[in-house]
């Protein structure tokens, strides 16, 4: 029992019961499955934010930039089809720029050694600010064969969003717990001297992270605009801090060194069944958020008592 609790994806595997129980006395159109899977294209953007988030924070570091990279690839790749380049010319130019606007991050964090705090703190104005410079206050239409994605289903009714944000969550998180690279990942955020006096290319490790986070903010860019039809400078707005949440809700410590893909995806289901289930009962956005960060509050309190737990084993 000691260790079923001390595990990171205890605390918010029971948390998404309770939540599902909670939901369905709420509503009896709650359980509706067809509802539930297409609510859930909602959060695949801030499901793709959260996985490259994951990488991040176990090493150690914070990304606040990632909606801004949403906004500012939404914007790009939204320009250059309408002035006619091809779709997937637009969405490959769209993944190119999130590795660069990453990779950037990275750069200024591992090279320049400042902290990732204030480096992201920073691009997150200035990435949002040249995407308001590209747009202005209008919003720029996506052809009419390149949305709607969010609308097609797979057997069984499965959106086809939520299967690639799946299958992105499975794989990266193979290589977060049986790579070297994701082992590197765990040692940077654990100890970066100690990585460093090993031989462990800690500087490498930090650029990759932060591109593979820019990388999943484009993903996450390219399926927001197939969903809206338009992008706006202002997209995205607040999904960093979701992002964080469910990564943080999910058992990663926000120094670094622990945290597992498995963790964030159940947060992520957490917050969306809550979220879904206060929109049934017709609760107030105000009190949607109050709940959320009351409950990312007392899962990090609990995180803390498990932990202690563990250690007295």
């Amino acid at each position: 029992m000691k260790k079923f609790l001390s595990r990171t994806e205890t605390i918010p595997s029971i948390l998404l019961v309770l939540a599902f129980i909670a939901g369905a006395m709420q509503s009896k159109y709650f359980l509706d499955v067809r509802y539930l899977l297409d609510s859930s294209t909602l959060y695949v953007e801030t499901g793709l934010l959260a996985i490259g988030m994951t990488f991040v924070i176990i090493s150690g570091n914070i990304d606040l930039s990632v909606a801004s990279m949403v906004a500012l690839i939404a914007c790009v790749t939204a320009r250059m089809m309408g002035n006619g380049m091809s779709i997937p010319v637009s969405c490959l130019a769209g993944l190119i720029l999130g590795l660069i606007l990453g990779g950037f991050n990275g750069l200024m964090v591992a090279k320049v050694k400042l902290p990732s705090f204030v480096v992201t703190l920073a691009t997150m104005a200035v990435y949002r600010g040249i995407a308001q410079v590209l747009l202005g206050a209008e919003s720029a239409k996506l052809p009419a064969n390149f949305v709607g994605l969010d609308m097609m289903h797979l057997p069984g009714h499965v959106p086809v969003p939520l299967v690639i944000m799946l299958l992105v969550a499975v794989g990266l998180g193979v290589v977060l717990h049986r790579s070297l690279f994701g082992r590197w990942v765990v040692a940077l955020g654990t100890n970066e001297k100690a990585s460093f006096y090993a031989g462990l290319p800690t500087a490498q490790v930090k650029i990759m992270v932060f591109a593979l986070s820019g990388f999943l903010a484009a993903l996450a860019a390219l399926l927001m605009n197939s969903r809206l039809g338009v992008a706006r400078f202002d997209d995205a707005r607040g999904l960093e801090l979701d992002a964080i949440t469910a990564v943080v809700l999910g058992g990663a410590s926000i120094f670094g060194g622990k945290g597992t893909m498995l963790g964030t995806v159940l947060a992520l289901f957490l917050v969306a069944v809550l979220r879904i289930g206060m929109g049934v009962a017709d609760v107030k956005a105000e009190y949607q958020l109050a709940v959320i960060g009351t409950l990312l509050i007392l899962a990090i309190l609990a995180a803390n008592d498990t932990g202690q737990l563990s250690k007295k084993r």
